[in-house]
């Protein structure tokens, strides 16, 4: 199955700004990720090519990264997920700035069934939670903050 998962938010901050936020991704200063909720990103090191690391089960490395506008990260597990996620930002062109997710990857064997029935769910919640962090990072915060469904409160239920 393939797919392609786009989050996207505009911020009313510059871009350089928002690209700070994703530098600080899995640092002690992440003001990004939304931690608090949801099991940290982690690398083995500083946000650099080459990094590995991942969130809860989904497991990837930096596979490309330029400072202050974009990182990509290459899944290497769960098993059956063949692709990749990334953030970038860039400029609005009115004094603000788009901060963006894509997700976009093939599924295979049991990933064909957890990626639609579960880790789709937690995938939108947690990435409308990190825009979220953002908006209230560099701005006056979300007008309209995400909230969790029924499924992805169920669903949470069973994560540790």
């Amino acid at each position: 199955m393939a797919v392609c998962n786009v989050h996207e938010r505009r911020i009313d901050a510059p871009a350089d700004e928002v690209g700070k936020l994703i530098d600080q991704l899995a640092s002690p200063d992440d003001r990004l990720w939304p931690r608090r909720d949801w099991p940290p990103m982690e690398l083995d090191g500083p946000l650099r090519v080459g990094a590995s690391g991942g969130h809860g089960p989904v497991r990837y490395a930096v596979i490309g990264y330029t400072p202050g506008r974009w990182v990509r990260f290459r899944f290497s597990g769960p098993r059956g997920f063949h692709g990749f996620h990334a953030y970038t930002v860039r400029s609005d062109g009115a004094g603000g700035a788009v901060l963006q997710h894509l997700l976009t990857m093939r599924t295979r064997g049991a990933a064909r069934l957890t990626w639609p029935l579960a880790f789709r769910w937690l995938h939108d919640a947690v990435l409308e939670d990190s825009l979220d962090l953002a908006e209230a990072a560099l701005s006056s915060g979300p007008s309209s903050p995400a909230r969790w469904n029924a499924y992805v409160r169920l669903l949470r239920r069973g994560m540790p």
